[in-house]
Parts: C-alpha cells; sequence; structure tokens
C-alpha cells in the first residue's frame, strides 16, 4: 500500500402527484437536484454476481423485510442497468444487533465481497489497514468519477470517514436535508388556557404546568402529559435548556467539541445542574413518568388519547397527526416552535441532520472484482442511481414532472409512511448512496414545512462532531474503558432523574468514579485522534 498523500484522493489500495408538487419543490432552493458525472453502463458486459453483507435496522439481510427469498424491486433495476447482482450472504439474521451481526460475520473469517449496513465504520476503519478491507482512495480516483465528485466538493467528509492510516475504506450513506427533530407544542391547549408559546425556559416551565393543571383537553381529569418522547434520550435533550449538552453528533450520548478539545457531554459541570432541574420536573408531574418505559408507542398513544401537550420529534412525521388525527380529536393543532431559549438566553437546536453516517458499504479482501464493484458503487451516485436509491423505480413509486422525482398519489396517501414503503422497494436503505432530500419534502406536512422557515429564521444549529478513526492502540484503549463508563453514566443519569439520589451532593464522587474508570485516558486518545485527523 502506498502512503497517504496531501491529496483528497491519491493513496493506494490494497490487494405530483401533481405539477403543483413539482412547482413547490422546484421553487424551494434547499431541494436542487445535484450534478452527475456521466453513466457508463452496463458496468459488466455479462452478468456478475457479488455476494454481500446488509445487515441494519430495518431488515436483517439483503431482501424485502428481510426476506431473502425476495429481490428488491431496486434490485432488479440495478441489475438490469449495471448487469452486477447482489446476491445476500448476511450474518446474523437472528439478531437486530448490527454490531453483533458484524462480530458474527468477522468471525467466520469468510467474508462476502461487499459488507454493507448499519454502524460499519468502525469495525471497517479498524480492520481495513490490517488488511480485511480494501482501501478505497486509487479505486474511486481511477474508476467512480461521481463517487470521486461529490467528495471534492465536501472534503470535510471524506476527512471524517478515513482510517487512521489515511485511507478510506467504506463509501457512507450521506444523509441530505438541515434539520431532523423540532419543538412541537399543542396549540390547541396554549389557545384553550389563553397561553402563548413559550420562549424561555421559565415560560416553559410555566407552560408545561398549566398543561398539567388545568386541563386543557377539557375532560375534567388531571390526565394531561405535559412533556413526553418517543425515545427517552430527548428527555436527556432537555439539559441544553440550561446550557448543557446531551451528544455531540445526531447519535445520543456522544463525544462533543468544547473549545477545540473532545470532551464528554455528561462529565460536564453544566449537566450537573441541568439534571436537577430535569429532576424537579420529573418529579412535579411535568414530564411523563412512563418515559424511560413507554417506548416507540407514545407519540401515537398520547396524541390519539388527547393526553400529550409537547415533545421534541422528526419534522415529518410529527406534523402528519394533524392530518390523522383531524377527526378524531377536535381541534387537533401540534405545531413546531422556536426552541425556549437557555437559561443564559441562548436559543439553539442539538439535534440536526449529520451530513455521514457510519452506514454504508465496503469491499472486502476477497472480493476478486474490487474495480467492478466501485464502479458499482459509483452508480447509485449517478443520477440515474441516486434516483433509484432514493425513491424506488421510476413508474411504479414515482414519476418525473417537470425534470423533478414525484411520488404517485398511492404512494403519498397509502397512510403508511414513506419511508417505510421505500424500505421494502430497496430504496433508502443503508448502501452508500447521497440521500436526497426531496424525498422527504413530499410527505413534510405545510405546518412542519412552516416549522422549517421558522427555523430557518434564526442561526440554531450547533457544530457537530463527526467522530474519529482510532489506530489499534487507541481503539484497544476505548474498548477497554468506555464501555463501562458509558453504563455507568447512563445509570446514574437515569436513577437521578427519577430520584435515586442527588446529582449536586454526589458530583464530586461522580467525577471521581469517571475518572477511576478510565475517562481521562479515553478523552486522551480521542484527542490524539482527533488532531490527528483534522489537523
Amino acid at each position: 500500500m502506498t502512503k497517504p498523500s496531501n491529496t483528497i484522493f491519491a493513496n493506494g489500495r490494497k490487494t405530483m402527484r401533481t405539477f403543483t408538487m413539482a412547482a413547490a419543490i422546484l421553487g424551494t432552493t434547499a431541494m436542487t437536484a445535484p450534478a452527475f458525472a456521466e453513466s457508463h453502463l452496463p458496468i459488466v458486459d455479462e452478468p456478475l454476481e457479488l455476494t454481500i453483507h446488509m445487515h441494519w435496522a430495518r431488515a436483517q439481510g439483503y431482501g424485502p423485510g428481510g426476506d431473502t427469498s425476495k429481490i428488491y424491486p431496486v434490485e432488479e433495476v440495478a441489475r438490469e442497468k449495471t448487469n452486477v447482482h447482489l446476491i445476500d450472504k448476511t450474518s446474523g439474521r437472528n439478531t437486530a444487533d448490527n454490531s453483533e451481526a458484524m462480530n458474527l460475520l468477522l468471525a467466520t473469517g469468510e467474508l462476502p465481497d461487499i459488507v454493507g449496513g448499519a454502524n460499519i465504520r468502525q469495525p471497517v476503519n479498524e480492520y481495513g489497514p490490517q488488511g480485511a478491507f480494501v482501501a478505497l482512495n486509487d479505486l474511486v480516483e481511477e474508476h467512480a468519477p461521481n463517487i470521486k465528485a461529490w467528495f471534492e466538493d465536501h472534503p470535510d467528509i471524506w476527512s471524517a470517514i478515513q482510517a487512521y492510516d489515511g485511507n478510506v475504506y467504506y463509501i457512507p450513506y450521506l444523509p441530505d436535508g438541515k434539520y431532523a427533530r423540532a419543538w412541537f407544542v399543542r396549540q390547541d391547549w396554549l389557545d384553550a388556557l389563553g397561553l402563548e408559546q413559550p420562549d424561555n425556559v421559565e415560560e416553559l416551565y410555566d407552560v408545561l404546568v398549566a398543561f398539567r393543571d388545568q386541563d386543557p383537553n377539557g375532560n375534567g381529569q388531571k390526565d394531561e402529559i405535559p412533556f413526553f418522547a418517543r425515545d427517552w434520550e430527548e428527555l436527556i435533550r432537555l439539559v441544553t435548556l440550561w446550557d448543557a449538552r446531551s451528544t455531540g453528533a445526531d447519535v445520543y450520548h456522544q463525544f462533543y467539541l468544547k473549545d477545540g478539545q473532545v470532551a464528554h457531554p455528561y462529565a460536564q459541570e453544566a449537566y450537573r445542574d441541568a439534571i436537577a432541574n430535569l429532576a424537579k420536573w420529573y418529579e412535579e408531574g411535568l414530564i411523563d413518568p412512563e418515559v424511560f418505559t413507554r417506548g416507540s408507542s407514545a407519540r401515537d398513544y398520547l396524541l390519539g388519547e388527547n393526553l400529550g401537550g409537547m415533545t421534541h420529534d422528526w419534522f415529518a412525521s410529527t406534523s402528519g397527526y394533524n392530518v390523522a388525527l383531524a377527526d378524531k380529536v377536535e381541534g387537533f393543532n401540534f405545531i413546531p416552535f422556536l426552541p425556549p431559549k437557555s437559561a443564559a438566553g441562548v436559543r439553539m437546536e442539538e439535534n440536526r441532520r449529520i451530513p455521514m453516517k457510519p452506514d454504508g458499504w465496503a469491499i472486502s479482501y476477497s472480493n476478486e472484482h474490487p474495480v467492478e464493484t466501485i464502479k458499482y458503487f459509483d452508480f447509485w451516485f449517478s443520477e440515474e442511481g441516486a434516483l433509484l436509491a432514493n425513491f424506488g423505480v421510476e413508474g411504479k413509486t414515482w414519476d418525473m414532472v417537470d425534470g423533478q422525482p414525484i411520488y404517485k398519489p398511492e404512494v403519498l396517501e397509502s397512510g403508511q409512511p414513506v419511508n417505510s414503503q421505500m424500505y421494502l422497494e430497496g430504496a433508502q436503505v443503508y448502501r452508500g448512496y447521497p440521500q436526497d432530500y426531496r424525498y422527504e419534502w413530499q410527505w413534510t406536512r405545510d405546518s412542519a414545512r412552516e416549522g422549517i422557515e421558522l427555523y430557518d429564521t434564526e442561526d440554531l444549529l450547533v457544530e457537530q462532531f463527526l467522530g474519529v478513526s482510532f489506530n489499534k492502540e487507541e481503539q484497544e484503549v476505548y474498548d477497554k474503558y468506555y464501555p463501562s463508563i458509558q453504563t455507568y453514566m447512563l445509570e446514574r443519569q437515569q436513577a437521578w432523574i427519577l430520584g435515586s439520589g442527588d446529582i449536586k451532593a454526589d458530583w464530586d464522587a461522580y467525577v471521581e468514579t469517571l475518572n477511576n474508570m478510565g475517562l481521562q485516558e479515553v478523552l486522551d486518545v480521542m484527542n490524539q485522534a482527533y488532531a490527528r485527523q483534522y489537523g
């Protein structure tokens, strides 16, 4: 393998529905279509079979719903266009744990041609330099013009996905769009109580108290749940109201950048004070008492039963309840509002779409066709490949209208989430490809679109920590200490909120325990890797 150079790619590889919908998309500056290089298809003259491990949240295997006896419609079209046929060889089909599936795969020592799916970054970047995966730099430079062009426009992402030896070993799933989650409030409840949307943390507290005490659902019972969340981690995100942090990325509990250094949010004094306040709110009944156990059904149940008042959740899917519950809950109006200002007067939105995921795909050492495989990867960055990866099969799930990919009415009006439909088509799968936000914008309700425009009126988003790639010694330090550290952090976090202990009284002992468990050693290797990777 040649040594990495200072250039992005130079180093070696190892062995409308209607016209109205189209016009709306065209009129939205964020929805512009990307530019693509010329496509050269088919990739091979005779059909080429490549085996693939594809394990992700929606499917444990490369087939609709994980059913590998069936072929995705998207895969069928990709075969027709490229003459490359992906054949499932996924390990860990009996587990939903991506890491466990990857460990099972690596333990076999016999990797399929392509290893893809969720959370592959760490193992690929760890074992790539050891020979398990092919370095992609030269392959991209010489045979993947679309991938090359994309990363030339996003050199920071290329740096972020590099392994510790300077090589790139996987092509990531690349989300599109700006905002992810937003604050939502029952505007009809505010109106019923004569209240304004809360502008700061003090006003937020008063609104939640009113939701608890003043019967905004009008049923004569004190059954309202002022704040709820499908993911209990969204409760922890409320620490931002007291100028703390809960994460540095769109993954929960992550390290973040503080004054140019990698730090952990759960070891900061601001976090101590914020958790103390959250424990107080929980004790006072302002937070769902079942927030840690209710799970993904919280939004459906609490909104459907007219019990939930406020949450922090995804723009597109949460906005859909105004339509879904219009006939069930009279006057139902659940809309986004600006994040309340913190105790220090800072208005921020911690959650945003990360520009690259730890998901995607890589070429294994056993692949005898690396050139054809990188050309296949490149297909998904071409115009026709990206449309296929995002929207499914043209003519089946969408049509091109005035140059814009527009979902068919039967997709938008089916009553099923569009993303769930796409997963079964083989679109929006965690292969390495550039997501196109136009796919989501079409099923984002007007109230959420207005919320996005509202969020755009202020500078709300915070810097993201894109992670680091460890060398062998750094990885060993991280693996030795951090898993048990995080477990301890989360155990204490939940205990404090539930009233078991007092974080302020326990703080010094907590910090001492973290240090005894090796937190400083972990931070040292994190910062060492960060300095090497980002310079």
